[in-house]
């Protein structure tokens, strides 16, 4: 007499009242939906983390070139005294710039441009002005009352955000790991991933992104050391008030993408103009050849092609970064939207040059 062999159920085998696609798609929007919210909810570790990263990309060059020579046995001692000797030469020029701008700051606030004076020059020159400059005048005695009153709420705030130093040990420390296990880092990652084309492709990824970094990183840095050096320069022999004190806002302000620029062009023109300046259109005209050379010029010859975006995306970018994360979000627009455009190409990063 024959067994029966009772029916094997097969892995197809579908549960009663539930569509396997339907749940597949439900599980992978909440756990999407989870990852967001983890991501949002370490959002200041992973700035930091990304920090630590875009300041390894600056160095990299540098650091990878001076390691390269040594053999891999002495690679992490002779790393640690190079990256020594760089951050103790960024402090140094940090120091002797921020003493000659802390006192041309100080002379400002000691003698701050006078905004009545020259709204009452305007209103001498143009007398069909009066009423505008009135109501300028009245609006900026509220403004000051204003200002008087938020002082303490400022002071709380700078009291709060010099809490977070740390932050600023923990970069360079991180940039260190990074820079100096980067490599085996990668290698470990593609090591999980199967062999072949899905292996192939994820590297070239990897490749493409790490490109696109160093790109925009170094772009980055010649950019704002121009500003810097530039303004220093010419400012200082156009002889306008507090020359270094605009340069350096204008350096940080160059890291802000298209809005900072531009911010740093009113700045400079308004405190020179409240100053007493005379020659303000000349600044004017200085100004606006700079922004021409630097944007159609070098920067273009800086970037590579996967990280320059249309100003209309730039814009985009700058204003939903800031609602999104703050100053965090604004200063990563750019590399995040080059990132996507990247993924969503799928091409190569080539940089120029």
């Amino acid at each position: 007499m024959d067994q029966i062999t009772p029916p094997v159920p097969s892995r197809s085998t579908r549960i009663p009242g539930i569509d396997r696609r339907a749940a597949r798609v439900t599980w992978t929007v909440a756990l999407t939906l989870l990852l967001l919210a983890a991501v949002y909810a370490i959002r200041k570790t992973l700035f930091l983390f990304i920090l630590a990263m875009l300041f390894a990309y600056l160095l990299y060059p540098l650091i990878n070139r001076i390691g390269a020579r040594f053999h891999p046995r002495h690679r992490g001692g002779i790393l640690a005294l190079t990256y020594l000797l760089v951050l103790g030469i960024l402090i140094a020029l940090g120091i002797a710039i921020g003493t000659r701008v802390a006192a041309e700051a100080r002379q400002l606030v000691a003698h701050p441009p006078d905004l009545k004076g020259f709204l009452d020059r305007i209103g001498a020159s143009h007398p069909f002005l009066e009423p505008v400059i009135e109501a300028a005048q009245d609006r900026l005695n509220e403004g000051s009352k204003e200002i008087v009153s938020l002082a303490p709420r400022f002071s709380l705030h700078v009291l709060a955000a010099s809490a977070n130093l740390i932050d600023i040990i923990l970069v360079p420390i991180l940039s260190f790991f990074m820079l100096k296990d980067g490599t085996e880092l990668r290698e470990r990652f593609l090591a999980r991933i199967r062999p072949g084309t899905p292996r192939h492709r994820v590297a070239r990824a990897v490749d493409a992104v790490h490109l696109l970094l160093l790109s925009y990183m170094r772009a980055l840095v010649v950019l704002c050391c121009t500003v810097l050096v530039v303004f220093s320069i010419v400012l200082s022999a156009m002889g306008v008030p507090s020359a270094l004190l605009l340069s350096s806002i204008a350096f940080l302000c160059e890291f802000v993408p298209l809005l900072g620029p531009l911010g740093a062009a009113i700045i400079i023109i308004a405190v020179s103009a409240l100053s007493g300046y005379t020659h303000v259109l000349w600044l004017v005209v200085f100004l606006g050849i700079f922004r021409l050379i630097q944007d159609y010029f070098i920067s273009p010859k800086l970037m590579g092609s996967g990280v320059e975006l249309h100003p209309m995306l730039v814009i985009f970018g700058v204003l939903a970064g800031a609602e999104i994360a703050g100053v965090p979000g604004v200063f990563l627009s750019v590399p995040v939207l080059a990132l996507l455009r990247l993924v969503i190409d799928g091409t190569r990063f080539r940089p120029e040059g």
